[in-house]
């Protein structure tokens, strides 16, 4: 079903159109939550957060990216859950592999079944390396790296989610992505091959 027709249903009161929206939606609002807040526990308070508070506002929607509108609400959500953690810090957590009673590595739980050993313990390394980068910057800059580089969103759709200018959007990338250039060469003895960063990469 067209998206907007289901938006329009939410907003007539159909809860069933709505819980359309949110399979559609969830991962992302998690997978960006995750990204910016480093915390898959408040990364799961935020995408909860963000989709009640959708629900609630579902009449102030007047048309356009539902995407957009809903990632601004998830980024809001993001916002208030970093001003929660620098009042009280807590430790990330991760799922618990049920048989060795371990943490899993937030890449290798979020893996694909079918990738061998080798290429898990790769994308694990990957991913940790660019989460400690990610979490080193200032937000402004996280939040458009997150969305543009990691969840490939398009300069247009951030402007629009964050309220910010395309201008400041790719001034923010431009200086996101040296930052983390910068940072993720510290770990080019932890990458693998094809990963690793040239100097004028990223």
């Amino acid at each position: 079903m067209d998206e907007l027709i289901l938006v329009d249903k939410a907003q007539q009161g159909d809860l069933a159109a709505f819980n359309q929206l949110v399979v559609a939606y969830q991962e992302l609002a998690y997978n960006v939550a995750y990204r910016i807040l480093a915390d898959g526990a408040a990364a799961d308070d935020a995408a909860q957060t963000a989709f009640i508070s959708a629900y609630r506002k579902l009449d102030t929607f007047q048309g356009g990216s539902f995407r957009a509108w809903l990632m601004r609400i998830v980024t809001n959500a993001c916002y208030d859950e970093i001003r929660k953690l620098k009042r009280r810090p807590v430790s990330p957590l991760e799922p618990m592999d049920p048989e060795s009673g371990e943490e899993f590595d937030s890449a290798r739980w979020l893996a694909d079944e079918n990738a061998s050993p080798e290429e898990v313990v790769e994308m694990a390394e990957l991913d940790n390396a660019v989460q400690h980068c990610l979490e080193g910057l200032p937000e402004e800059f996280r939040v458009v790296a997150v969305m543009v580089d990691v969840e490939g969103m398009d300069y247009q759709e951030v402007s629009a989610i964050i309220g910010t200018p395309l201008g400041t959007i790719k001034s923010r990338l431009s200086r996101a992505r040296q930052r983390m250039q910068l940072c993720l060469q510290n770990f080019q003895e932890l990458l693998p091959l094809k990963f690793r960063f040239k100097s004028e990469a990223w």
